[in-house]
């Protein structure tokens, strides 16, 4: 078994894809629409076959935006070494978003760096 697709709701369908596309090389899908109940979204590829969906629905409500709460906490993203967790989280920390930990070695041993994406959600970047 594996998980086929992570999946999250966001204000800023275009700017998500551009941001994942953007900094981790996600391929994006084609848009889905569906006009009878507004619901879009894309499917982002990464290099390892590993999906997100990223959506997008009218009648969708704000989470609470406190970062640590009950419910999917982060998504995790492996860029390869500890060179490009420290290269990439000085490349967003330069782009204005904001880094909640690290680099660093945690103690159950990842080493990795967290950081708050446009729409709110925390992403960890690690090995």
């Amino acid at each position: 078994m594996k998980i086929e697709h992570v999946a999250m709701y966001v204000h800023h369908l275009e700017q998500t894809k551009d941001f994942f596309t953007h900094y981790f090389d996600a391929a994006a899908g084609d848009k889905y629409y569906n006009a009878k109940t507004g619901f879009e979204s894309y499917f982002l590829t990464f290099e390892d076959g590993c999906r997100l969906e990223i959506m997008r629905k009218p009648e969708m409500t704000d989470m609470d935006p406190a970062l640590v709460h009950t419910g999917y906490a982060h998504i995790a993203l492996s860029v390869g070494s500890k060179e490009k967790v420290d290269a990439f989280t000085e490349q967003l920390k330069n782009d204005g978003y904001q880094i909640t930990s690290g680099p660093r070695t945690t103690g159950d041993g990842y080493y990795e760096s967290c950081f708050v994406d446009a729409e709110g959600n925390q992403i960890e970047l690690t090995v």
